[in-house]
């Protein structure tokens, strides 16, 4: 039989506490997405299932788990941490960061590898949210700058989709041309199938 530790608390931690442990274990519906059933939880090849959230343009891998349940807690622990709105949890009815980490589990840790790589995503986390702290306090005390910086990007991505345009309709007159001088192989064939409204390179 397990041990079970009993822990100080003030009655309204407790009382809080129990309630979140008797919601998790009721297992109140949660918001499903995905193949998954949740935002952020991927099934692996082994059968657990791995959390992983974006934050400043990367994809941070938050662990694997054995349920997709306890995949979603560790998104919505992280989702908590960047300041995500609730829309965006796999579980709204949870109320705070420290309700949501106090209910998110440990990844499943089988070697020092394992560790290594949790250690490491810790400290990704932990950069990626001081980034985005910093951006928030920078939009605040400058919103010209923002507004400045959105405007350059519009430009920027209305030339791309010029640039995308342009090529594309040279690539199609060069495929009704007979007297072409592009090879078979040219690399600039593939403008044809180029996407013009992306904003992406």
């Amino acid at each position: 039989m397990p041990r079970v530790r009993y822990i100080a608390t003030s009655a309204g931690a407790t009382t809080r506490r129990h309630r979140l442990l008797r919601s998790f274990i009721s297992g109140m519906p949660p918001r499903r997405r995905g193949a998954s059933g949740f935002r952020g939880v991927r099934v692996r090849p082994s059968g657990r299932f791995y959390a992983e959230i974006r934050a400043g343009g990367f994809r941070l891998t938050l662990g694997t788990y054995n349920t997709p349940e306890l995949a979603a807690r560790a998104y919505d622990a992280a989702a908590w941490r960047f300041r995500r709105p609730r829309r965006d949890m796999n579980f709204p009815d949870v109320e705070s960061l420290e309700e949501a980490e106090f209910l998110a589990p440990p990844p499943c840790l089988v070697d020092d590898e394992d560790r290594r790589r949790h250690r490491q995503v810790q400290r990704r986390i932990a950069i990626a949210e001081h980034d985005e702290q910093l951006m928030r306090q920078w939009r605040a005390q400058f919103p010209n700058d923002v507004d400045n910086t959105d405007a350059f990007f519009a430009i920027l991505r209305a030339q791309r989709r010029s640039n995308r345009r342009h090529r594309r309709a040279v690539a199609n007159f060069e495929l009704e041309n007979p007297n072409t001088t592009w090879t078979e192989d040219d690399p600039r064939w593939d403008d044809i199938w180029t996407e013009t409204t992306s904003d992406d390179d």
